[in-house]
């Protein structure tokens, strides 16, 4: 489905079949037929070879890659998806990873679809990679050890941290491969990014459901220019005994261990107790200390934490002279375009203060300082 969505996204079929010869192996053929899958017309990539149930370790597989005359940078890939696959099944199975015999993705058409996919992302020139959760289908599956529920162990292995649905759609709609394939080279699962979209592609599955599309989507472009998407972390509290002072103090050490944000909401609590609401934003890798520091500073037995999108405009600082020294105006734009502009508080505050003047005046003075710049 991969192989089949790259193609129909603008990979040229016959580019691919010269690069998989890099390879170094003989005996199979890619063939691309476009097919109707519950309406929607999608590229079926179908896999021919004259091996069948080969049984590989992941040496074996390694050394067909690296011995190969593809680029660096594809064999870095595809060995990666290969290695999180014999990594999986180690887990699985309880067995040292190279002990690990690859069944069902051991098999010549398995290493085409792994190496033809890391080949497709070079010929794209494909930088980085966001998926959707995956629908990952639902009853059971036959497999070289038996009747597995859906998603099978290597699967869930390989998926973990990944956001993952089912429905009533019965099937494996995702296999080891493909969640080796796409839990490699994703950094990102959630809400699509902002995005200059370029082309699509439809990828068709081989199975056919009733008013169910059995394709795989990708949308390709560039980073929509002048906004930044996120995921941030959200820590939560709420406290009804705890000193303002304390809570100045627990804002200030947030601020200092790398919140992006601290803020107090007055809330109602139990018994009708006035209570403060503490809500600190950060990055996930800042998480622990921020958590540790409120267990230490704050009287709360307990944190909720939730992750959060968000969306930063693209800004700069412009330093602009006015008759009351230099001051940095904070400019925020969308697309190139400007959006808006505000001059720094804290300079503007010192500057009034220095020169006996109103606040506003420095900030006028520094609008219209900026406004000059701009215009020459």
């Amino acid at each position: 489905m991969i192989l089949g969505a790259m193609v129909a996204a603008g990979v040229d079929p016959r580019e691919l079949a010269d690069q998989l010869r890099a390879l170094g192996v003989s005996g199979f053929e890619i063939e691309f037929a476009i097919v109707d899958r519950s309406g929607i017309s999608a590229t079926h990539a179908r896999v021919n070879t004259q091996e069948q149930h080969a049984h590989r370790h992941l040496g074996d597989i390694l050394k067909i890659i690296y011995e190969s005359q593809l680029n660096d940078k594809v064999k870095e890939r595809a060995a990666l998806v290969f290695s999180r696959l014999a990594k999986a099944e180690a887990q699985v199975h309880n067995a040292p990873v190279d002990h690990v015999h690859f069944h069902e993705v051991g098999a010549l058409d398995a290493i085409v679809d792994v190496v033809g996919a890391a080949i497709c992302f070079e010929l794209l020139g494909i930088e980085r990679f966001v998926s959707s959760p995956l629908h990952v289908g639902s009853g059971t599956v036959s497999m070289a050890h038996g009747l597995f529920p859906v998603p099978p162990p290597a699967v869930a292995e390989l998926l973990k941290g990944v956001p993952i649905y089912s429905t009533e759609v019965k099937g494996e709609l995702v296999t080891p491969t493909g969640a080796a394939i796409i839990s490699s080279v994703c950094t990102e699962f959630g809400p699509m990014p902002p995005l200059r979209l370029e082309r699509t592609g439809y990828g068709a599955g081989t199975r056919e459901y009733e008013k169910f599309p059995n394709v795989l989507r990708v949308m390709i472009g560039e980073p929509a220019v002048g906004v930044t998407d996120e995921q941030l972390v959200m820590i939560e509290t709420n406290v009804d005994d705890l000193s303002p002072q304390v809570l100045g103090y627990v804002m200030d050490r947030a601020l200092e261990l790398g919140a992006l944000d601290c803020y107090f909401t007055p809330i109602v609590m139990k018994k009708s107790r006035p209570a403060s609401l503490v809500s600190i934003l950060c990055r996930e890798e800042d998480r622990e200390r921020l958590s540790e520091m409120v267990f230490s500073e704050t009287t709360t037995l307990g944190l909720r934490t939730f992750s959060v999108s968000r969306r930063a405009l693209e800004r700069e600082i412009v330093k602009v002279e006015t008759q009351y020294g230099p001051i940095d105006v904070k400019v925020a734009r969308l697309n190139g375009r400007m959006i808006n502009q505000m001059p720094e508080y804290e300079q503007c505050r010192i500057a009034a203060v220095r020169a006996n003047v109103a606040l506003r005046a420095v900030e006028d003075e520094a609008r219209l300082a900026f406004a000059n710049l701009a215009s020459s």
